[in-house]
């Protein structure tokens, strides 16, 4: 498996403003093998870039020793797929396709995708009926898989609180419909427990379907008051041998991915030290 770190755990990765040189630099002198860049409608890789400024990317990135196998895409938060308004609906099939643009042009190989935002606590209290959501997310994917397999790019949905997809069973239901070899799931191996369920199910339910993984760890303490938080590797409740047991077990070998926010100091350090004890179980 490629050691990874997200783009937007960087001190200036969540607003899109790092330099991407200097985000393959703090990610290699860290220890890490592969960066994650984030592409957004603004900031270091956007949708609107020209080709010329992609190529500059893809030379950066080139001459750094660095590899950059996937590009994060938030696009579905600001721009949901799966909106009640169908002008919603058509730009962020829009921005997702250039997105799949940028991500081909910049030399990664697989784009993580928010598959549409149903409800959940970045929603903005807006709600979709679900048997609506997931007939439009299956409109965004016939749409948006013809662009992924004409620039080389695995479509990677992801597991995140956003109403959508709380079944793996679902989920590889989802998956298998369209037939396609370029359309996959994107685990977020710390997100599962916020749905009270058990990692590496999931990971044994997907299979194959996971093209791309995302680590986090999570605590919860709920009782008469009730806590829950995101947290840094290895102390939180997410069993980590048995996930990377699991990952093993599917002959799952691409990019681990640590999605760490928000940036302190010493954050990118002892991520990859803890990354290195984890990887390294079973």
């Amino acid at each position: 498996m490629i050691k990874s770190i997200s783009y937007w755990s960087l001190k200036d990765g969540l607003n899109g403003t790092h330099p991407i040189v200097k985000a393959l630099e703090d990610a290699q002198q860290a220890g890490f093998e592969a960066l994650e860049l984030a592409v957004g409608t603004e900031g270091a890789l956007h949708v609107q870039m020209s080709a010329s400024e992609l190529q500059k990317i893809a030379d950066q990135i080139s001459q750094s020793g660095m590899q950059v196998p996937t590009v994060a895409a938030g696009l579905s938060w600001g721009c949901n797929p799966l909106s009640n308004d169908p002008e919603i609906r058509k730009r962020s099939i829009e921005i997702h396709a250039q997105a799949l643009r940028c991500t081909a042009a910049v030399g990664a190989k697989a784009m993580l995708m928010v598959p549409g935002v149903v409800g959940g606590p970045m929603s903005g209290g807006n709600f979709v009926r679900y048997d609506h959501a997931l007939e439009r997310a299956g409109v965004a994917m016939e749409a948006l898989l013809p662009v992924a397999q004409e620039v080389g790019v695995d479509l990677c949905l992801e597991n995140v609180w956003n109403g959508l997809f709380y079944s793996p069973v679902e989920f590889a239901s989802f998956i298998d419909s369209f037939k396609s070899n370029r359309l996959g799931v994107y685990f977020d191996v710390g997100n599962v427990l916020g749905y009270h369920q058990y990692p590496p199910h999931w990971i044994e339910l997907l299979g194959k379907r996971i093209k791309r993984v995302h680590i986090k760890d999570y605590t919860e303490a709920f009782g008469f008051v009730g806590a829950y938080s995101f947290c840094s590797l290895g102390t939180g409740q997410v069993p980590w041998e048995e996930s990377i047991k699991a990952l093993k077990a599917i002959g799952y070998d691409q990019t681990v991915v640590a999605e760490m926010m928000p940036w302190e100091p010493g954050l990118l350090a002892r991520t990859s030290r803890e990354m290195d004890r984890i990887l390294a179980l079973a």
